[in-house]
């Protein structure tokens, strides 16, 4: 099995030298990704984001209880 992988490499070398890099890198990148830091914390941060998130009501003056701004005064006032 080896015998024949070192063959394949040399003749893979020999004929496209190009492609046989391209393809070893893109192999190693496959491989070592799992193993970078970033992978935990990509995990971490996508397990902290939800999924839905709130969506701000508008008042269209149909809901009298919801303020159209978050600053606007509602209730009682405290004077």
């Amino acid at each position: 099995m080896a015998g024949r992988l070192d063959w394949f490499l040399k003749e893979a070398w020999a004929m496209l030298p190009v492609l046989t890099v391209s393809f070893a890198i893109d192999t190693l990148a496959l491989l070592v990704s799992p193993l970078s830091p970033y992978t935990k914390y990509t995990g971490m941060v996508n397990g902290a984001t939800p999924y839905n998130y709130p969506i701000p009501v508008g008042d269209d003056g149909n809901i009298p209880d919801i303020p159209s701004h978050p600053q606007d005064p509602q209730g009682p006032s405290l004077q």
